[in-house]
């Protein structure tokens, strides 16, 4: 499929009904459906290879051209008769007016060179690791039956995003992962006046499906609640890792793809669902059918496998970097005594962090800030302002530092961007030369106006009443 998105501004109702009028201002094309998938898996790194069916049409051509730029194999039976299904969404401040579909089912017979699909499908299967039916009822998959026959026969697991009621076809799948809404179709109703009976309920009626079907497992997406894996080890809960959805739209397409990675990787069945579970926490905070980069999912791998791995020493961040530097993530860095935190640190924290992947933040101890800053300083104690920092959603890792200056630190660690707020010429900066020695960049970022912790400190002093305890600190 492709999606189109128009984008637009609306200021006034329309004269001849009561609707806005846009007026289109950019447009975007993207690919949907099992192209969607394919990309997914292209953003990892992975090798993908999409057989389906598109008309012949300018769609189509549009969907090959993405499908090169991404570097997936497009295997496509053409359709002289259907157009290529796309799908065109109007746009305003971030929200969906309408959407419109042009498309004709496959489902007829005659649509399509069955014998087409089946000789490509048969033809890639011989260097499939494993292999993904994207089932969107649109007629491509209606013999999907003789694929899985043909994947189980050469030992390749195959995994299903289903569609409709009619799950019989799946039968013998590896795999089918549907939402929990497409469950109760099949399935029955779940809701009921106890959560704890209706997850019970979700179980049992999950566990009597695979053997049903003769599936090797069945994993459930939950919206909010995450997502269930039912196999014949057990159960296994994994909760949402999201912290705003923003569009669920394609989000299946990321956890099949996700899924369906891992497994190809050599990952067991509840590994590679972790990873598809955090995927997904990735992609719904973005808006339409959206992807996730490798750099994205280490970040957020790190956060939900090691709760404190912010906070770290010298020796685990300087192998973190060596990490970092293997998967190709550029790393930024920055210092500073962030004694109280205010907005201008924030805002000073994500420009930082959007000029690369990962934002250290090196920190001065307490010794060195009250050599710096004098008597009585810190207010906060190291630990205390660690923490903080961490808890920063521009933040990846905080480290500390014992000297004046991060100079020696920062010439070990050797980021690919250093970053100093104020109004300091490059190379005045600590570790610079190191820094641009190595091939980075030393950058300059300006404070945002009206804050300062000497000033807060100052206005504390002032009137006392300001520093006194309350409920509200």
């Amino acid at each position: 499929m492709l999606d189109r998105y128009w984008y637009g501004d609306t200021g006034r109702i329309s004269p001849e009904a009561p609707v806005p009028v846009v007026r289109i201002g950019d447009e975007e094309r993207r690919l949907g459906g099992a192209a969607n998938v394919a990309l997914n898996l292209a953003c990892i790194g992975a090798q993908a290879r999409l057989i389906g069916v598109v008309g012949d049409d300018e769609p189509a051509a549009t969907v090959r051209a993405l499908l090169a730029d991404a570097g997936v194999t497009a295997d496509f039976v053409t359709s002289a008769a259907h157009p290529t299904i796309s799908k065109l969404r109007i746009m305003s401040r971030n929200q969906q007016l309408i959407r419109l579909d042009f498309e004709k089912s496959f489902a007829l017979d005659g649509a399509f060179d069955q014998a087409a699909l089946a000789e490509r499908f048969e033809a890639a299967l011989a260097q499939a690791d494993v292999v993904i039916c994207s089932d969107y009822g649109k007629g491509t998959l209606s013999h999907i039956e003789a694929i899985i026959a043909a994947a189980r026969r050469h030992g390749v697991p195959v995994l299903v995003d289903p569609k409709g009621r009619e799950w019989h076809r799946y039968a013998g799948a590896s795999l089918i992962t549907p939402n929990v809404a497409e469950f109760e179709v099949y399935a029955g109703a779940l809701v009921g006046p106890d959560e704890a009976a209706d997850d019970a309920r979700l179980a049992d009626r999950a566990d009597a499906v695979r053997r049903d079907l003769a599936l090797d497992a069945l994993l459930i997406t939950r919206s909010e609640k995450g997502m269930s894996l039912f196999d014949a080890a057990g159960h296994l809960h994994l909760p949402a890792h999201a912290r705003e959805v923003f569009d669920v739209t394609g989000a299946g397409d990321t956890v099949i793809a996700m899924l369906g990675a891992g497994l190809a990787a050599g990952l067991a069945l509840g590994e590679a669902a972790s990873l598809a579970n955090v995927a997904a926490g990735i992609v719904v905070a973005k808006l339409g059918t959206a992807t996730v980069t490798p750099a994205e999912l280490n970040r957020a791998l790190r956060r939900s496998t090691h709760e404190h791995q912010g906070v770290l020493d010298e020796e685990t961040l300087a192998a973190l970097r060596e990490e970092l530097r293997a998967h190709g993530e550029r790393v930024v860095m920055t210092n500073g005594c962030f004694d109280i935190l205010h907005p201008g640190h924030v805002a000073y924290l994500e420009a930082a962090r959007a000029l690369g992947d990962h934002l250290i933040v090196a920190v001065n101890d307490d010794a060195s800030v009250g050599r710096l800053k004098g008597a009585g300083r810190p207010l906060n104690d190291l630990s205390h302002r660690m923490q903080v920092l961490r808890g920063l959603e521009a933040v990846d890792s905080v480290v500390a530092f014992s000297q004046d200056t991060p100079e020696r630190l920062i010439c070990r660690l050797t980021p690919d961007v250093l970053v100093k707020g104020g109004d300091y010429r490059p190379e005045e900066i600590a570790g610079g030369e190191c820094v641009l020695a190595a091939g980075g960049e030393v950058r300059v970022l300006d404070f945002v106006d009206g804050f300062s912790t000497t000033a807060i400190i100052e206005r504390m002093r002032k009137d006392p009443t300001r520093a006194a305890d309350s409920d509200c600190d």
